[in-house]
Parts: structure tokens; C-alpha cells; sequence
């Protein structure tokens, strides 16, 4: 099983990701043009766009554990958080241009003062220079272990987007805590495996 995963993923280019991750994207807003998510399209697709960034993100978690299984998806990490990234982007302008109509006042309270939406912010904060830097040009510029300790935000930035989503509804469901929990485990994995928080960290 492992070495006919192991073949599948190196006959499949990394631009396959790339293209089925945009086409969904795509399908998600078409969807929601055309009235196909519900009574309130903006919102139904502002959801979408949250819960598939949040189930990206945690694909790019799975892929080193997998590899302490001898499953190597590594090459497809990259392009995996970039989509994340590019899914959550569209979830935070949708928020900001649908939801609230680029009414900057509202917007500005609710950076301030929701505090569900003031962790999802931060998250998707951290997300940035994580995606400006994946690139070779940028590891070269900061040598390897530089780059490696920026993008041990990624834990931070994955663990605030799963608090975000558990705080959004009034009442906690088995979704939303079913999410946090496979994150915290993905994380602890990695914990145990190292030996110490720090390391997450160093």
C-alpha cells in the first residue's frame, strides 16, 4: 500500500494540485453566484471558504506524520498551504466585501472587538508571510534554518484558525471540536515525536 502511494505521487505533478484546488474554488463561488448555497449566498460561501481553508491546512499537517509512516507527500506541502492560504484569503474578502459591504467601521469593530473574528484575523495574519516566502528565492535569503523557524507559525496560525471555527457557532458542536481535536493530536505528534514544545518553537 505504501509503495503504490508512494508511486502515484510521483507520477502527479504538483500543478495537478494547483489546478483541482483553484477548479473548486472556482466551483464554490459559481455556486454561490448562481444561488445554488442556500438564502444567503455570502454567508453560505464565506463558510465554505473557511471550513475547506481549514481542512487544507490540515492536509499540510498530515503530511509529516505520514512520512514517519513512509508515505512522502512532502512535494505537494507547498502547494497544499499555498491553496490553504488562497482558500482563506477568499473567506476573509468574502467576509469583509459580501458580508459587510467594505462598510470599514463595521469591519474595524469587529477586528476590535468579536473576539472569534479577532482570532481568526490573527491566524490568517500569520498566514502571510508564510505564503510571501514559500519560494526557493526566499529560502536562499534567509538560509534554511531561518525560513524553518518562520514557518513554525504554521502551528500557531492552524491552532487559531481551528479556535475560530469552534467559536463561531453559539454552541459547540462535534464538527467544530472533532477539527480542533485532530489539530491538537497532528500538533502533540509532532511534540512527542521531538521531545519537547520547544522544538516547535527553536
Amino acid at each position: 500500500m505504501k509503495a503504490w502511494v508512494n508511486q502515484w505521487a510521483r507520477r502527479v505533478p504538483v500543478w495537478a494540485v494547483y489546478l483541482i484546488g483553484f477548479a473548486l474554488l472556482a466551483l464554490l463561488v459559481f455556486l454561490a453566484a448562481a444561488g445554488a448555497s442556500g438564502p444567503d449566498p455570502a454567508k453560505s460561501l464565506e463558510r465554505e471558504l473557511g471550513l475547506r481553508g481549514l481542512q487544507t491546512l490540515i492536509a499540510t499537517l498530515c503530511i509529516t506524520p505520514l512520512r514517519w509512516w513512509g508515505i512522502n507527500l512532502l512535494k505537494f506541502r507547498r502547494a497544499l498551504g499555498l491553496l490553504a492560504f488562497a482558500t482563506i484569503a477568499l473567506h476573509f474578502l468574502t467576509w469583509m466585501v459580501l458580508d459587510l459591504g467594505l462598510r470599514w467601521d463595521e469591519v474595524l469593530t469587529d477586528l476590535t472587538k468579536r473576539p472569534y473574528i479577532i482570532v481568526g484575523f490573527g491566524a490568517f495574519l500569520a498566514l502571510i508571510p508564510l505564503a510571501v516566502t514559500s519560494n526557493t528565492t526566499s529560502i536562499r535569503r534567509l538560509g534554511s534554518a531561518g525560513w524553518a523557524r518562520l514557518h513554525k507559525l504554521a502551528y500557531p496560525a492552524i491552532l487559531a484558525g481551528a479556535v475560530h471555527f469552534v467559536m463561531i457557532g453559539k454552541v459547540y458542536t462535534l464538527q467544530s471540536a472533532l477539527y480542533l481535536a485532530i489539530i491538537v493530536a497532528l500538533i502533540g505528534a509532532r511534540v512527542w515525536k521531538r521531545g519537547s514544545v520547544r522544538a516547535l518553537v527553536a
